[in-house]
Parts: C-alpha cells; sequence; structure tokens
C-alpha cells in the first residue's frame, strides 16, 4: 500500500489505540490462570491478533460480546502442533515460554522480519528448566518440548525484557516455590512492572521484585481466584506518542484515553515535549498538545527504544541539535531503526549522525517533500507520516500498511483530525 501524506492543520481530538503491550500480555494471563476472562478496550492490530491465535492454539477459546471479548480457558493444553507468532517479537519471547508448560512437542515459527530476530535466549535458558529445544542457529523456527520446571536460574536481560516476562509467566503459571530469576543487564524495566501488574491484577502468583535484579517466588504465594478476571486494555502510549508528536507540530489538538499514571514506558513522551517547549496540559482524561518555539533536546531512549521514531519526528522540527541515546538498543526491531530513520529522514533533507550510542539530529531547516519507505516497520512509517504535517510538499511513503502491526487506524486518526491523506491500495 502506498500512502501520501499532504501538509496540513492538525484540530480536534482523538482516542489512542488499545496498548498491544497490555492486550498480548492480558492474552496471555487469561490463558494461564484458567476461568473466564473479560477484556474491555480490546486491541485490533495483527500484534494483538497473533496473540489471540496464539492462546487459542493453546488451549483457549474467545469470542466478541457485547463489545468486549470474552476468553475461556482451561490452562496451557495445546490443540494445534504449530505456533505462529506472526511479526511479533512479545509474542514469540512471551508465549515460547508459556507453551513450553506442556508436555507436547510444538513448532514454534513466525513471519517476515521475525524470522531474522536472535532467539538464543532460548537454546541458553530451556536446557536448565528441562526443555528440549531445536532451532535454526538460534533463530525461528524452532521446536520446542517440556514441560518447564521452574528452577534457579541466572538470564541475561540486555537484548530485551520481553524474555523475562514469558519466564515470569511461566514461572507464575506453574505456581514455582522457592525459586529466584536473577537477572543482569536488565533494559526496559517499566515493561517488567508492567508485567508484574498485569499478572497481580489477574490473580496470578507475583514474584518479590529485588530492584529488578532478582524476583523471588515464595512458597506461600498462591494463586488468588476471588480476584476478578474484568481487564481493560489501557491506550496505547507507543502509537499515541506519534499523535502527540503531530499535535507539537501541526496542531493543537487532544489525545483521550492515556493513563497518566500508567507502567508503560513510552510515557516519557510526556517529559520530551515538556523540555522542547510545546503547549501542553494534562488532565485525567486528555492531554492538550499545541505547536509552541520548539527546542531542541536531550534524551536517553534507553528504557524506552519504541520512541525513537516519533522523537527523531519531533527534532526534526526543533531548532538546533536533539541528542537520542540508546541506539543499540534499535538493532533488532522490525527493521535496523537507528540505520532505517538516518536514511529516511535524509531523504526529507534532515542530517542525522550515528556516534556510538547517540542520534544526533540537526533539526529546524526545511523538510522536504520526497518518497520514503517503510521497511516494513510499523513506527517509521508513522513517523514519516507525521514528519508530512509540516513538510514543504507531500511525503509518499512505500509499504504504508506496515502500521497494521500495533495501529491500524493511524491513517484515519490523522485524517479525523483534518490531515489530507491519499491511500492506493
Amino acid at each position: 500500500m502506498k500512502v501520501s501524506v499532504f501538509p496540513s492543520p492538525l484540530s480536534g481530538s482523538v482516542t489512542a489505540p488499545a496498548s498491544k503491550s497490555c492486550m498480548q500480555r492480558a492474552c496471555a494471563a487469561a490463558l494461564i490462570k484458567g476461568g473466564k476472562t473479560i477484556i474491555h478496550n480490546y486491541g485490533i492490530s495483527n500484534d494483538d491478533n497473533a496473540a489471540l491465535d496464539i492462546i487459542k492454539k493453546l488451549g483457549a477459546t474467545f469470542e466478541i460480546s457485547n463489545g468486549n471479548l470474552m476468553i475461556t480457558s482451561n490452562g496451557v493444553f495445546p490443540k494445534d502442533e504449530t505456533i505462529n507468532c506472526g511479526e511479533s517479537g512479545l509474542s514469540v519471547r512471551m508465549f515460547t515460554s508459556i507453551a513450553a508448560l506442556s508436555t507436547l512437542p510444538l513448532n514454534i515459527t513466525g513471519t517476515g522480519s521475525l524470522l531474522e530476530r536472535p532467539m538464543r535466549f532460548f537454546n541458553e535458558i530451556f536446557p536448565q528448566l528441562n526443555v528440549k529445544i531445536k532451532n535454526n542457529e538460534g533463530k525461528l523456527p524452532f521446536k520446542i518440548e517440556g514441560p518447564l520446571i521452574p528452577k534457579d536460574i541466572i538470564i541475561d536481560g540486555s537484548l530485551s525484557s520481553q524474555f523475562l516476562t514469558g519466564l515470569l509467566f511461566a514461572y507464575s503459571a506453574s505456581n514455582a516455590k522457592d525459586v529466584t530469576l536473577t537477572v543482569t543487564n536488565l533494559k526496559s524495566k517499566p515493561y517488567i512492572d508492567l508485567t508484574l501488574d498485569i499478572l497481580n491484577k489477574f490473580g496470578m502468583k507475583v514474584p518479590i521484585n529485588a530492584n529488578y535484579e532478582s524476583f523471588y517466588f515464595d512458597s506461600t504465594t498462591i494463586y488468588s481466584s476471588e480476584i476478578s478476571c474484568d481487564y481493560a486494555i489501557e491506550g496505547d502510549w507507543s502509537g499515541a506518542a506519534f499523535l502527540l508528536v503531530a499535535g507539537a507540530i501541526a496542531g493543537p489538538i487532544k489525545v483521550k484515553g492515556l493513563d497518566v499514571l500508567s507502567t508503560q514506558a513510552d510515557k516519557e513522551i510526556l517529559s520530551v515535549l515538556k523540555e522542547c517547549g510545546c503547549a501542553l496540559e494534562i488532565s485525567d482524561t486528555d492531554i492538550y498538545v499545541g505547536p509552541g518555539l520548539l527546542k531542541p533536546f536531550n534524551f536517553d531512549a534507553t528504557e524506552c527504544p519504541d520512541l525513537f521514531p516519533p522523537l527523531v519526528t519531533l527534532a526534526t522540527y526543533c531548532k538546533g541539535i536533539s541528542v537520542i541515546k540508546g541506539i543499540s538498543r534499535l538493532t533488532h526491531k522490525e527493521s535496523n531503526r537507528a540505520l532505517t530513520l538516518k536514511e529516511e529522514f535524509e531523504k526529507l533533507g534532515v542530517t542525522i549522525d550515528l556516534i556510538n550510542d547517540e542520534m544526533i539530529i540537526h533539526g529546524g531547516g526545511k523538510i522536504n517533500g520526497a518518497i520514503v519507505h517503510s521497511h516494513h516497520d510499523h513506527r517509521i512509517a508513522m513517523a514519516c507520516a507525521v514528519a508530512a504535517l509540516k513538510a514543504e510538499n507531500e511525503i509518499e511513503i512505500l509499504d504504508a500498511d506496515a502500521i497494521n502491526k500495533s495501529y491500524p487506524n493511524f491513517y484515519e486518526h490523522l485524517e479525523l483530525l483534518g490531515a489530507k491523506i491519499k491511500i492506493d491500495r
């Protein structure tokens, strides 16, 4: 799909999409807790649909009733020998450990860029937990055979916190007793907070968190079946970050449906918006954001690397040099995002330097119209679309349907705010 976004002023209000980070974790919790779960404000992205397909193949059933998602489960009892995670990095890293609770041999696979992402973590950890694994030199597809037996182990959390999330769910589901997950070099700690919060809200066994260095499952805490399994998916700060940046560049607009007390890492977009000098008002229900004399900023995105694309767009319109730290976290995304952002934004006339672990954006100049490519990366497509709102001419985005991975209504929401968009399917 090809999408052309034309320079456009924005106004009005829009509701943030459902958080796929919450949605996928809620699906996992509903599967392993068992019983009936009602999920409100459920997500509709490709990653959300992949999670639903996975829990169905692992034994759950689901239906849409009265606008809500209803999941019924008796635990992990696979109905299919192959689990396809689509292109979802979270799904493969989380559900592989959950699937390993079963005694049946299972094939784990995916599509697109997921087939190239490193999964050697499982090669190193599963043999310690009684799980047999065969794979393609640390990449998908692979075959596993459990059951996973919780033990005291040490894991490296430097590549992604999502591997730890999977083990936390699996240990909780197996009612682990007197065992400790020790973690070194953990990145993206807020996402672990989100995992622990969902375990708690679903009445699951929650480990004792010792400063993110160890997670201890004691021998006394068990499932609390009396806690309600009604769960509302939060608004997604990752997707909403693009809307908020769009408001700062071409607004003013209001974004609804975001929880300012959320544990989502990408809530940090607010701190950058405050620093750069845009108009910003925050209430319990709405965030108002509009243009200002945008100043350059310095930000460490190591704990929230998904903010890089919207922050690069913001920096493009800030007069001066902005610095974003943490590009080492961008290598194994849907694309190598550091290189992709540099390549595509330089087509727009923006100079970007990559030095050590920092991205240096020279902003405040003229933004050209151009033909860009998403590199099949949803966040690159959205970043380029927002950049077009104050460019000299339209920006044409190839493979623009990459947004379906996380935010299928993105272009529709921009149009709702007044953006002129042409879509060629």
